[in-house]
């Protein structure tokens, strides 16, 4: 624990923007970052997709909110919040990329290491489509990102942190080339792009 009882705070996003859905984590805590300015004891990161790269941060934290997509096995769009010692297990329950290895092993570890946190969250979504190569969130998941924000701000209150609306822009967590709106404008059209795969490769399987 921090000097005089002061709970260190990281707030987390992580995912591949990417594919769909799975950037759920990612432009959760984009827009968190975006709409509130947060006190020196709480740190606002996108994780990505860096697994054992964000070990140093982890094991920093006396508490860790983590936004991710999760196959809960749910309804798309139904979020879930997991807490303390049955976050890892949900980590790696049903896995739908290498990021939540990653991420799970950086939880092994940092425990491994001595690491224990005060608090562990995981506010996570369940996606309703991740095979949209430089797709965008599906709407039901999209809809997902407010009250996951409102659990996070719930969990940083009762963690003692106060946090406030930004009055002025702040900037961006990640690369302007993944900032969600230039992003999300500038895909081409189904027409143009396969959402997929190499459309050689899915014509040979089908004559398979």
């Amino acid at each position: 624990m921090t000097a005089h009882n002061t709970v260190s705070i990281l707030v987390m996003g992580i995912g591949n923007v990417l594919w769909a859905d799975e950037g759920f984590g990612v432009r959760a805590v984009e827009t968190f970052n975006a709409l509130y300015d947060c006190p020196e004891t709480v740190s606002v990161m996108d994780g990505g997709t860096q697994g054992l790269y964000l070990l140093p941060h982890v094991e920093a934290c006396d508490a860790l909110i983590l936004f991710d997509a999760i196959d809960y096995g749910l309804p798309p769009g139904t979020l879930k919040i997991i807490c303390d010692e049955e976050v890892p297990a949900f980590m790696g329950a049903k896995k739908m990329s290498l990021h939540q290895t990653g991420f799970q092993e950086v939880l092994a570890t940092a425990e491994f290491l001595g690491w224990k946190p005060r608090r562990r969250v995981l506010i996570g979504v369940q996606p309703a489509e991740i095979d949209d190569y430089g797709g965008s969130l599906r709407p039901i998941v999209d809809a997902a990102i407010e009250p996951a924000i409102a659990s996070a701000l719930a969990e940083l209150e009762a963690l003692g942190a106060t946090v406030r609306r930004r009055q002025a822009p702040v900037e961006a967590l990640g690369p302007d080339a993944l900032d969600r709106a230039l992003y999300e404008t500038e895909r081409p059209s189904a027409a143009e792009a396969c959402r997929i795969g190499d459309p050689r490769f899915i014509d040979i399987q089908a004559g398979d």
